[in-house]
């Protein structure tokens, strides 16, 4: 089983930027489809975006859309999720999952198979 680490989180002031990072180590996962997902304490975990195996389709929730941008690079093992203007409703901590031996990506977290711990990220107003 692979283990993923998010890493890149942090404080940062309304309308500013981060980027998150989601490595990959184990068995590769160049050929599986990525998402990001978030969690607050008063609401389910929820998707971010998504990629699939090739990361040349990519889909986003309505709240992040031209705001956020996921990226995967298969030759590294890694997905990013670039944050731009953020707002402090993006609060949340942040997670990377797999969905190993498919082909298409979900939105649906209940389809993904690994998933990192998580990153806090805190957008402050």
């Amino acid at each position: 089983q692979a283990e993923l680490v998010e890493s890149g989180g942090g404080l940062v002031q309304s309308g500013g930027s981060l980027k998150l990072t989601c490595t990959a180590s184990g068995p590769t996962l160049g050929r599986s489809p990525m998402g990001w997902f978030r969690r607050t304490p008063d609401k389910d975990r929820e998707v971010v975006a998504v990629t699939n195996w090739r990361g040349d389709t990519t889909w986003y929730a309505d709240s992040v859309r031209g705001r956020f941008t996921i990226l995967k690079d298969n030759d590294q093992n890694m997905v990013y999720l670039q944050m731009n203007s953020l707002k402090p409703a993006d609060t949340a901590v942040y997670y990377c999952a797999a969905r190993r031996d498919e082909v298409y990506a979900s939105a649906r977290d209940i389809d993904y198979t690994d998933w990192g711990p998580g990153t806090q990220v805190t957008v402050s107003s």
